[in-house]
């Protein structure tokens, strides 16, 4: 059964930054593509960045392009987000997610995804 477990989540100001990780388990990590999405109270979950299975091509909705990272340990088994320069609109519960599709690519929408973590908490004040 696949696992996704986020966590690095908390309060910062802005212009701050964050590493947010997300520990997979259950299968072999390095074959799958992998996304981060985040969700705001009372809004659509909307995705943040996706990263392919090889590593090698990775994709940011706009709103953060320039200023978070996606990257992949394989060997730990663990997806980041490398969060700076960090803004109030930033605000918002972020989830992990993976296919279930095996040496998938870059996936941009929440219907590519079937598995998902609990979601840390990130707050950014003013």
């Amino acid at each position: 059964q696949v696992q996704l477990v986020e966590s690095g989540g908390g309060l910062v100001q802005a212009g701050g930054s964050l590493r947010l990780s997300c520990a997979a388990s259950g299968r072999t990590f390095r074959n799958y593509g992998m996304g981060w999405f985040r969700q705001a109270p009372g809004k659509e979950r909307e995705f943040v960045a996706a990263i392919n299975w090889i590593g090698d091509s990775t994709d940011y909705a706009d709103s953060v392009k320039g200023r978070f990272t996606i990257s992949r340990d394989n060997a730990k088994n663990t997806l980041y987000l490398q969060m700076n320069s960090l803004k109030p609109e930033d605000t918002a519960m972020y989830y992990c997610a993976a296919p279930r599709a095996i040496y998938s690519n870059v996936r941009l929408t929440t219907s590519g995804y079937t598995y998902w973590g609990q979601g840390t908490q990130v707050t950014v004040s003013s």
